[in-house]
């Protein structure tokens, strides 16, 4: 039976709420994957650790989640996808719970392990149930409902957060994030049907969508601007506070103003990519680097910084969609396994970033990990077209 056929007849309005309610689960989990950007000083305060040691937090659930992605859709690859997701959503509730009452560092790291879990597993089955959900002619739409969850949470759900965190303290924002996490719980055990496994990703197939040429050029390009991204943007929130001199409340606007650019550059891209995706993920690229390579001069003032952080916002947003764009233009014959490694490379990526980014602050400044970031942007963008050009 096709992948695309409905588990049994629904009304469309219960079919978009089951898409609603996915999505919204993949922003709780991206919104607890990131949050600490927002609340990376306030945490390391309450537990007397640097900056850099505190974007453990950050650096953690990358390293789980690019392991958990292959790992948990391989091992449960015939179990019913429903029960699964629901499993997995109950885990973020419980890691967030857990990260809201943290004696120490070490419980807080054990609860970005949980989250890690739930973002590889989530992710990677959840993404591409959109078919089995709603009738073959609705399924373009709902994919990109589903999918707008990474930016939405990317964009949204940091400056969400440092805001509740700046009001009632950041273990407040990680039990505010606990508790949508139950609510979308409750909405997937009400709105899922059954969703028995139907096709199964072996190993083969993702080891085969790896050696082909676009996976490539994929994992290249995603590797450099996610590296650049999350190397620097972990840390934006000391350079805000530090370099610019804002205080806590100032930094959640700037953030917000980061996010509502982040949505347009997310549209703005997802149009592009149908037409001229190269062109649009070295675009992203290339304003990423200039932004964090101006910031160390022109954000020591306000409007600089506010300029400069509404711009990188805008490149962000699209990152995420060109990105997942090119990993199933190489491998259409197999959208499973190529969000699977979509998944799996940006988390590992995240990770790598987080961490190096953090050795950089420790070791010399916040700003000279800007500088590095922009390196590594520029670098995407201007070899994105000779990996991309055909031999």
């Amino acid at each position: 039976m096709s992948t695309t056929t409905l588990a049994r007849p629904r009304s469309p309005f219960v079919s978009r709420l089951a898409v609603t309610a996915l999505m919204l689960g993949i922003f709780a989990i991206v919104t607890s994957e990131i949050l600490p950007i927002g609340l990376l000083t306030a945490i390391g305060g309450d537990f007397g650790i640097s900056d850099g040691i505190t974007g453990l937090t950050m650096t953690l659930p990358g390293v789980v989640a690019a392991v958990a992605a292959p790992a948990v859709t391989l091992t449960t690859a015939r179990l019913d996808r429903r029960a699964m997701l629901c499993v997995l959503m109950a885990v973020l509730a419980v890691a967030d719970v857990l990260a809201a009452v943290a004696t120490s560092y070490w419980v807080m790291l054990i609860s970005r392990v949980l989250v890690g879990l739930t973002i590889g597993g989530f992710w990677s089955i959840g993404a591409g149930l959109a078919g089995r959900l709603v009738p073959p002619h609705a399924v373009g739409t709902a994919t990109a409902v589903i999918f707008s969850a990474v930016p939405l949470g990317s964009v949204l759900g940091v400056p969400a957060g440092t805001l509740i965190g700046d009001l009632a303290g950041w273990r407040t924002a990680f039990l505010a994030l606990a508790v949508l996490a139950v609510l979308v719980l409750a909405a997937l055990l009400v709105l899922l049907p059954p969703l028995p496994a139907r096709q199964v990703t072996s190993p083969r197939v993702l080891l085969g969508l790896l050696r082909t040429r676009g996976a490539a050029i994929a994992l290249a390009a995603t590797f450099l601007i996610v590296l650049a991204h999350f190397g620097t943007y972990t840390y934006v929130t000391p350079f805000l506070q530090d370099v610019t001199g804002l205080p806590p409340a100032a930094v959640s606007a700037v953030l917000l103003a980061y996010g509502v650019a982040g949505i347009a550059g997310n549209f703005l891209a997802g149009k592009a990519t149908a037409t001229r995706l190269r062109a649009a993920f070295a675009t992203c690229g290339c304003l990423i680097a200039a932004t964090t390579l101006l910031l160390p001069s022109a954000g020591g003032t306000t409007a600089g910084a506010v300029v400069l952080l509404v711009v990188w916002g805008l490149a962000y947003g699209g990152v995420p969609v060109c990105s997942q764009a090119s990993f199933l233009a190489a491998a259409p014959h197999a959208p499973e396994a190529a969000t699977v490694v979509f998944t799996s490379s940006f988390q590992a990526t995240f990770a790598l970033g987080a961490f190096l980014g953090g050795r950089i602050v420790d070791a010399f400044s916040v700003s000279t990990v800007m500088i590095c970031g922009g390196l590594a942007a520029l670098l995407m963008a201007v070899s994105l077209g000779s990996l991309a050009r055909p031999r």
